[in-house]
């Protein structure tokens, strides 16, 4: 568990700032990480429009419920 996030952001940009990458080294972490998110089941190319009318009803009935709610 991260307690102090303003290290993290520290250590981070000067992880990036020192650590220099090849274009094949790029390319490596990029396919892992998209062999990671196929994994998890996470692609949608197949069917980008796969599941739009739930998802554009549940649009409709949150935006016209927005008036609803108390401040």
């Amino acid at each position: 568990m991260i307690k102090n996030a303003k290290i993290l952001e520290r250590f981070e940009r000067e992880q990036i700032s020192t650590e220099r990458l090849g274009y094949a080294r790029k390319l490596l972490i990029f396919d892992a990480l998209w062999d990671e998110y196929r994994r998890l089941n996470r692609n949608r190319i197949d069917n980008p429009l796969d599941g739009i009318a739930s998802r554009i009803r549940i649009a409709r009935i949150l935006n016209s419920a927005k008036g609803s709610r108390p401040r």
